[in-house]
């Protein structure tokens, strides 16, 4: 009786195709990439409307909010074999990581000032 290794049993189960003659490769098509966009910006929105006194969590719901319209435009240009996507998400994350750093050294600042950051408390700050 011939033993095969463990590694190469494990193997052959994962590599071998369904028992079905009717096998197709599950495709992404761009209507996944699209829902998929849609969801993260739904999230984005609705942790700015349910969260107001947080600001961190205010400034990781715009986040999401970027890289939800990132997916649909690499969802675009990989579908229209266009680079200009590409280029756009490009300097959307440059504006974004400027965005998190400017907004987190506010932030810092604030917390130095008012010992708290709570969203409500920084309208103190009117002259």
């Amino acid at each position: 009786m011939k033993r095969t290794s463990t590694v190469a049993a494990c193997a052959s189960l994962v590599c071998s195709p369904p028992l079905h003659s009717t096998y197709e490769a599950a495709l992404i098509s761009l209507q996944h990439y699209l829902v998929l966009g849609a969801i993260l910006f739904a999230i984005g929105v609705a942790g700015i409307f349910l969260n107001r006194k947080n600001i961190i969590i205010l400034l990781m719901a715009i986040e999401l909010m970027l890289l939800a319209v990132n997916t649909n435009f690499i969802a675009f240009s990989r579908f229209l074999d266009d680079p200009s996507g590409q280029i756009f998400v490009f300097f959307i994350l440059t504006v974004a990581a400027a965005e998190s750093a400017i907004g987190l050294a506010i932030l810092v600042v604030l917390f130095r000032n008012l010992k708290t950051i709570d969203v409500d408390d920084i309208g103190s700050l009117k002259g």
